[in-house]
């Protein structure tokens, strides 16, 4: 359960902080995985309409871009019961009690993976997984509760719609990019780095990796213009922070190219048709 208060955001309703150990016993109040795609017809109709409607329009045009929440950053969303700086109620549990928190993260990360089949189905042709809250996160941490959960997802997501890309982007995570690019090369397909990261330094990362495995490059880029340039940048400044990320990346046609995170609330419209015009027009410095 959850209410969106105006200025604050979601709050998720329940006291997670003080009964997680007791909501994962049975019960009536138990928290329970969604264990099918075919569970979430009923609940969320109205998100199969949409991307059925969406993939009408944009068919031979662009891709549809489906996203999910990781279950980490959901479920720590969830015991914080909103947003929080470090999330310092669901380290307690992670570090007092790793079990009940592996459990809760066994029943997200099932739910989730089926959320996104769930949108695949209905016509999303490409997953991004969201860990929106990575910088809560020391690089231990990720690995021992995120990476996993994150893996899983991909895994059961990867095993009923095999061709369809799969994108991982932690926000906050570029102090620990290099372990993120070792610990899910083979899991995704595309990794996102934030605005906090030289692109040129994560590219070199990638290419290391491929490198040491006698390969290509294992993971495609995707990022990373710092979202406050399209908040508050001129048009001139827009198009050579595109030109910028590019040439940083590799080149046109190197990496996938978008922000480091999201567009910001109050971010003019034509801003964002700066980027896009540059974006497709761009070829690379010569």
């Amino acid at each position: 359960e959850f209410d969106v208060i105006r200025g604050r955001g979601p709050i998720v309703l329940g006291d997670l902080a003080r009964t997680l150990k007791d909501r994962l016993q049975e019960g009536p109040r138990s928290i329970r995985a969604v264990l099918s795609s075919k569970d979430f017809h009923e609940s969320h109709e109205f998100l199969h309409k949409t991307l059925k409607t969406l993939r009408s329009e944009t068919e031979g045009k662009c891709s549809l871009l489906g996203f999910v929440g990781a279950p980490w950053t959901l479920a720590a969303y969830a015991v914080e019961a909103g947003s929080t700086k470090e999330a310092a109620v669901f380290k307690k549990w992670m570090y007092g009690k790793p079990e009940v928190v592996d459990e809760f993260l066994h029943r997200m990360t099932v739910t989730i993976g089926n959320y996104a089949i769930y949108q695949v189905e209905s016509g999303a042709q490409c997953i991004q997984i969201f860990e929106s809250w990575a910088h809560c996160l020391t690089p231990e941490l990720w690995k021992r509760f995120a990476a996993p959960c994150a893996i899983q997802v991909a895994e059961r997501l990867r095993k009923a719609c095999p061709d369809v890309p799969i994108i991982y982007f932690a926000n906050g995570g570029s102090p620990y990019f290099s372990e993120q690019v070792e610990t899910l090369a083979g899991h995704i397909d595309v990794i996102g780095v934030d605005a906090h990261m030289r692109m040129e330094q994560a590219a070199e990362i990638i290419d290391r990796l491929g490198a040491g495995r006698g390969s290509s490059s294992p993971l495609i880029l995707q990022g990373n213009v710092d979202p406050y340039v399209l908040r508050y940048g001129d048009e001139e400044r827009i198009r050579q922070a595109v030109r910028q990320t590019i040439d940083a990346a590799g080149g046109a046609g190197r990496h996938i190219l978008n922000l480091g995170h999201g567009v910001l609330q109050g971010t003019p419209e034509e801003n964002v048709l700066y980027f896009v015009e540059e974006a497709q027009a761009y070829s690379g410095s010569h």
